[in-house]
């Protein structure tokens, strides 16, 4: 059975180095089209676009330089 996830990124410390979309496996993570308090684009997740195919894996967690990424696994799946 393939886990679920869910994916939370900070915006405010997201510095938008992108290594986060690289690493995303399904293309759920994109640059954000409106800056943060410190005029920088960060990542943001795309589950509209995507849908929920969020496995959990981590990937963008583990790249992430600023600790700014959160990867829960859904419960119950």
């Amino acid at each position: 059975m393939v886990k679920k996830g869910k994916v939370v990124i900070d915006r405010e410390v997201c510095k938008g180095c992108f290594l986060c979309i690289r690493a995303c496996h399904y293309a759920l993570l994109e640059q954000d089209t409106q800056p943060n308090a410190l005029g920088i684009y960060p990542s943001k997740v795309v589950y509209e676009r995507n849908g929920e195919k969020c496995i959990a894996c981590g990937n963008c967690f583990q790249v992430c330089p600023d600790i700014c990424i959160t990867v829960y696994e859904e419960a119950g799946v």
